[in-house]
């Protein structure tokens, strides 16, 4: 036991210093590593198939929607990304270029893709040309690169992986319906799958995407009270395709703009599962994106059948769509028990000697601790159980508490920095009159920052919070990462 409470100390409690512990658990759940490249990192295998769970989940949702995965290029040519100018003003200040070709200088700087949209709409002026060709339903998995000064693995790096959908309708009803369908997709997939709480609403006029008519969003709350904008949606209108000359001919055979989309998520939902579920043990992860969802403990492996009975529940449990392994490695059970805690491996089962007597095994679950006895022949049914109803409803059912002890209903300046001074940071719910000039004071005064216009509104007073003047809205306001 001594070796387990040293593994555990090696992980710094998160009321101790949030950040660090963040950084403990990616590092020796090994999710990640440094590289000599700053702000860049080495995604290890197991963040990688956490990435990968992620990935097969949300390709399913999107291609049951009619979506088809396309691949664009890395680069993207300087006069292509200046043809929207307030989408190019709204990335210039992070765009890595690329200036030569071998030795040679190039003609023209090439942009390494901080988003796609640019390339996107090249490519539907070459291949719109009627409403039958309508709509075009695209998304793309691929890694982005952003200059970022300030980095944290999974949360903000310089270059990193995500899907982005990019669609193109004949009307602006359908391209509106497409961008509230996504954000849809994005949080019921939070929810059920990653067991994560979220907002959703509208960016506010100064908040959305650099080119958008409007930004949709899903906030999630992390474990210490800071947001993390956790997916975006965005709806264009017609201004990309005038921007880049896409027309159609219409039904009535006219000459029109269609409307566009774009949407997507990130690999910083990783840093989200993290700060969301983990505790003072380490990784904490959800059974659908967990690599490893069940592991099978031997106890005292050398004797005789034992080991053996633990390859056998393997096998009934891989049978019934369990990601199970066994760890046989030569370590102590109580070193195994820490490195899977560590690594957030949904469900532990222990056999051993007196288990295989009387018909039975151990099984611990990763997000309360508690353990019961399951007889094998219940074994596999108890496990899907598990992994598909009470684990994730459990998890999700803490993290919304969380999220409900801190969010505050505030009327005043006074309030919101009472309420995030004595009760810790949050979500903040308080009024606002529309102005961005009280938007940028209420961040200025408070250190929270509007999030979004959530879809739910309920009025906590009808003035603003900041100038007195009538409301118009709720915002959901707080620090952010």
């Amino acid at each position: 036991m001594a070796k387990k409470n040293k593994m555990v100390e090696a992980i710094t409690s998160m009321d101790e210093d949030f950040a660090q512990w963040y950084t403990d658990i990616c590092k020796k759940a090994e999710l990640v590593e440094y590289t000599s490249v700053k702000g860049c990192m080495v995604i290890r295998p197991y963040g990688y198939a956490i990435w990968e769970n992620i990935q097969a989940d949300l390709d399913r949702r999107f291609k049951e929607l009619g979506h088809e995965n396309v691949c664009m290029p890395m680069f993207i040519p300087e006069s292509l990304l200046n043809k929207e100018k307030d989408h190019v003003e709204g990335f210039a200040p992070e765009v890595a270029w690329v200036t030569h070709g071998g030795s040679e200088k190039l003609e023209e700087r090439l942009c390494v893709r901080p988003t796609s949209e640019t390339l996107f709409c090249e490519h539907y002026a070459n291949i719109v040309h009627s409403y039958r060709d309508l709509p075009k339903l695209y998304n793309q998995w691929v890694s982005v690169v952003r200059w970022e000064k300030t980095t944290r693995p999974f949360l903000r790096s310089r270059e990193f992986l995500w899907q982005e959908g990019h669609t193109i309708h004949e009307t602006a009803e359908e391209a509106v319906h497409e961008t509230e369908q996504m954000l849809n997709v994005y949080a019921d997939f939070c929810e059920k799958s990653l067991a994560m709480p979220v907002v959703k609403g509208k960016k506010t006029e100064s908040d959305k995407f650099a080119g958008a008519v409007s930004t949709y969003a899903i906030e999630a709350l992390m474990h210490d009270g800071k947001a993390l904008q956790a997916g975006t949606s965005h709806y264009f209108g017609d201004g990309f395709a005038k921007a880049f000359g896409i027309q159609f001919t219409s039904r009535e055979n006219k000459l029109e703009y269609p409307h566009q989309t774009s949407w997507g998520v990130t690999t910083r939902l990783i840093g989200a599962i993290i700060m969301t579920h983990g505790d003072d043990s380490g990784l904490v992860l959800p059974p659908a994106v967990a690599p490893v969802q069940a592991v099978i403990i031997p106890i005292q492996q050398f004797k005789e059948g034992v080991l053996e009975k633990a390859n056998e529940l393997a096998e009934v449990l891989k049978a019934a769509g369990v990601r199970v392994k066994v760890d046989d490695r030569d370590q102590s059970p109580g070193w195994k028990f820490s490195e899977h805690e560590m690594r957030g491996v949904p469900v532990r089962i222990e056999v051993g000697p007196k288990d295989i007597e009387g018909g039975k095994c151990v099984v611990a679950t990763r997000y309360n601790g508690e353990k019961q006895d399951v007889s094998f022949e219940d074994l596999a049914e108890k496990i899907n159980d598990l992994l598909k109803n009470e684990i994730p409803k459990g998890m999700f059912e803490k993290a919304a508490a969380n999220r409900t002890n801190k969010t505050y209903q505030c009327k005043t300046i006074e309030e919101i920095n009472a309420a995030l001074t004595e009760k810790g940071d949050g979500f903040v719910e308080a009024m606002w009159c529309g102005d961005e000039a009280c938007e940028d004071k209420v961040k200025e005064l408070t250190g929270a920052g509007s999030r979004c216009i959530p879809f739910e509104q309920h009025e906590i007073s009808d003035k603003c919070v900041c100038c007195g003047k009538p409301a118009k809205c709720m915002v959901l306001w707080g620090k952010a990462y």
